[in-house]
């Protein structure tokens, strides 16, 4: 037991290290939801409202959240990718013969993805704060971390699930990003789910980022599409299916 925990943490500890040494790797991964963020939010007139938004709200408050679904979104899925490399680099098969659990591989795993994705998040949150978007109170703001740590941990699986069962990083990246980008437009980040035609909005609540993004609007900004206990709930039951799935497939895998 204790060994499993301290390969937890020494698993996680390095994926932190890994992360703040690639310097490019930081501003590439906070880059892009930025530019979304800043050209979006300021091209809709910063404080002005839209059809389909909640009276007193404004498209950089609406748009924040939906900007920080996608931060997680795309830090959570792509940390599969850290597996391929390790692969690659040989040092996955000597962690796979360690004397500890691989289930203990997948948390450590799990958990630094975790907090990078999270660190990225409130570098977002604090982005939208000073473009405009009002200050969340200290309970929402709480109560959107809890929908960070599910949304990155349902992304995280599904990263690994793919992770585990390819070999190639530029197969990975490909249909990772085939994957992610139908995931981002359809989880209502960028508009009201209520404009979106009929059947686009049934295909919509299919996807668990759509509940994602609507926990965190309701969270920071007060607004929501969807009850946020379903939200909660939905997120809750795909997070632990995901983390499953993923780390049933990364625990079958065979190293060569």
């Amino acid at each position: 037991m204790k060994q499993d925990l301290y390969a937890v943490y020494s698993i996680w500890l390095r994926e932190m290290l890994r992360f703040f040494r690639l310097k490019s790797r930081v501003v590439g991964s906070i880059a892009m939801p930025f530019f979304f963020l800043a050209f979006l939010g300021t091209g809709f007139g910063g404080g002005m409202s839209m059809p389909g938004l909640s009276s007193g709200v404004g498209y950089i408050g609406f748009l924040t959240p939906g900007i920080i679904g996608m931060t997680l979104l795309f830090s959570a899925t792509f940390a599969g990718l850290s597996v391929l490399w390790d692969r690659e680099f040989g040092f996955l098969r000597e962690i796979m013969v360690a004397p500890v659990s691989r289930i203990s591989i997948v948390l450590g795993r799990t958990a630094g993805g975790m907090t990078t994705g999270i660190l990225q998040a409130v570098i977002i949150l604090a982005a939208g704060i000073l473009m405009g978007m009002a200050m969340p109170s200290l309970t929402g703001f709480l109560l959107s971390i809890v929908f960070m740590v599910l949304i990155a941990a349902t992304f995280i699986g599904l990263g690994l699930a793919f992770a585990s069962k390819m070999t190639d990083m530029s197969g990975f990246s490909l249909i990772v990003n085939f994957l992610i980008f139908p995931l981002f437009f359809l989880s209502g980040a960028l508009y009201p789910l209520d404009r979106f035609p009929s059947i686009v909005r049934q295909i919509a609540y299919l996807n668990p980022l759509t509940y994602g993004v609507d926990g965190l609007r309701y969270s920071l900004i007060g607004s929501s599409a969807i009850s946020p206990a379903v939200d909660l709930a939905v997120l809750v039951v795909v997070c632990i299916v995901m983390l499953s799935i993923g780390a049933y497939l990364f625990e079958n895998t065979e190293v060569k």
